[in-house]
C-alpha cells in the first residue's frame, strides 16, 4: 500500500529563529508570516526547541527578566527563554497518519521535520494534514476492501463488511485466522484519511499457538 509521507506534505521553506533572537522579534515573525510556531535552531540547523504563540502569550507579562538580584538593569527575553524544549519532531519518511496522531497526542499545532542528525528539513502543520483527511468515505472503504482485505490479508469478499462514516471505519464479520486480526486494525489505521477504527471482526481458527517461538517475518 502506498502511504502519503510527511515529506509529501511538509513545507521546506521554514521561518526559524536562533536561541538568542529577542522575544519581541520572534513575536513579530509569527505575526508577519501568520504562523503558529517557530523552530529554534543552533548554528548547525539542529532543532533545539519551538517558540509557539502559546509560549509567547504566557510570557507577555514578563517581557524582561532581572539581570541580577541587586541590579536595576534588565536583559531582554530571548527565544531560548520562552521556547518549549525538547522539540517534538518527526522524520520526512514517516507517514502522514503518524504525524496526525503525534500532533493529536501531544496537543500541538506543528511538527519540525528533521533528518537523521536532527537538522531541520521542513515543517508540517495541522493545516497541511487537514488536506489529507478530507477524503470521501467511499474512497476509504474501497481501499480497505481492495488493499487491506484483498491484497494484503487475502480475506475473501463478503467475509468482512466495511462501513465508513466521516473517516471512522467500522469492521464487522470474520476472518479465517486469528493472526490476521493482529494486522487488520493496524493496516486500516495507516490508510490516509482514516480517523479511527472500530473492529468487531472475529477469527474462526486460532493459529497463533503454532507460531509460538518462531521468529516473526516482517511485512
Amino acid at each position: 500500500m502506498k502511504h502519503i509521507s510527511v515529506g509529501d506534505l511538509m513545507t521546506d521553506e521554514v521561518v526559524s529563529v536562533a536561541p538568542g533572537t529577542a522575544f519581541k522579534d520572534a513575536a513579530k515573525l509569527l505575526a508577519q508570516y501568520d504562523i503558529s510556531g517557530l523552530p529554534v535552531l543552533d548554528d548547525e540547523d539542529r532543532v533545539l526547541g519551538v517558540v509557539s504563540q502559546t509560549d509567547l502569550l504566557a510570557r507577555t507579562l514578563q517581557a524582561t527578566r532581572p539581570a541580577g538580584a541587586d541590579s536595576t538593569s534588565t536583559e531582554p527575553l530571548t527565544a531560548r527563554d520562552v521556547m518549549s524544549a525538547p522539540a517534538v519532531t518527526i522524520r520526512a519518511g514517516e507517514t502522514a497518519a503518524d504525524a496526525a496522531r503525534l500532533l493529536t497526542r501531544r496537543g500541538i499545532e506543528r511538527l519540525p521535520v528533521v533528518d537523521e542528525e536532527n537538522r531541520l528539513v521542513g515543517i508540517v502543520t495541522r493545516r497541511d494534514l487537514l488536506r489529507l483527511f478530507v477524503r470521501p468515505d467511499s474512497e476509504i472503504r474501497r481501499r480497505v476492501d481492495d488493499e487491506v482485505l484483498d491484497e494484503v490479508l487475502g480475506v475473501p469478499r463478503g467475509h468482512v463488511e466495511v462501513h465508513v462514516v466521516d473517516g471512522i471505519v467500522t469492521l464487522d464479520g470474520h476472518v479465517e485466522l486469528r493472526s490476521q486480526l493482529r494486522s487488520l486494525v493496524g493496516l486500516v489505521e495507516q490508510l490516509d484519511g482514516v480517523v479511527a477504527v472500530v473492529s468487531r471482526v472475529t477469527a474462526r481458527t486460532d493459529d497463533t499457538a503454532t507460531h509460538a517461538g518462531r521468529r516473526a517475518i516482517p511485512w
